[in-house]
């Protein structure tokens, strides 16, 4: 394997989520799948965004949870948010995404997958050919990858 390769064999299959989706369905999908967040797309399958573990804290907790720096004085009840914020599973996921584009395309560079993990919050990177998404990578697979490289060389 070439260094030019460390990566490129972990792109995964991924189910997609539509921007219509509701956030239920979306979660739904989610735990399914096994990755930490999902691509969703537009009508034209084009990538629009990502949805995972961190945009349904950030849709189901009010806005201000996310400005604390301490949230200790709240009440502890997780069944009490929930219910507070239930709503939330018939709004369409499109109003929940991280829509960074953080994407790559399929000739993309370790080294580039490397900054997009470092300089911004996604769990997973889409691998896209013409705004279509073909796969994922994770940030677990390709942490795993690199500290296996790292150590083969140590």
């Amino acid at each position: 394997m070439s260094p030019r390769d460390l990566s490129h064999d972990l792109v995964r299959e991924t189910p997609l989520l539509r921007t219509t989706d509701s956030v239920e369905q979306a979660i739904r999908q989610l735990l399914d799948s096994d990755l930490p967040a999902l691509p969703a797309v537009d009508e034209h399958g084009r990538l629009r965004g990502i949805f995972g573990e961190r945009e349904f804290m950030i849709a189901l907790f009010p806005g201000y949870v996310g400005q604390l720096r301490y949230a200790g004085f709240l009440k502890r009840n997780l069944d009490e948010a929930i219910e507070r914020r239930a709503s939330c599973a018939v709004e369409p996921v499109e109003r929940h995404l991280n829509t960074e584009h953080v994407d790559v395309d399929a000739d993309y560079s370790d080294v580039g997958l490397a900054e997009i993990f470092l300089h911004h919050r996604v769990l997973i990177v889409p691998v896209t050919e013409h705004h279509r998404v073909v796969g994922v990578i994770t940030r677990t697979d390709f942490f795993q990858r690199l500290a296996e490289r790292f150590l083969d060389h140590t």
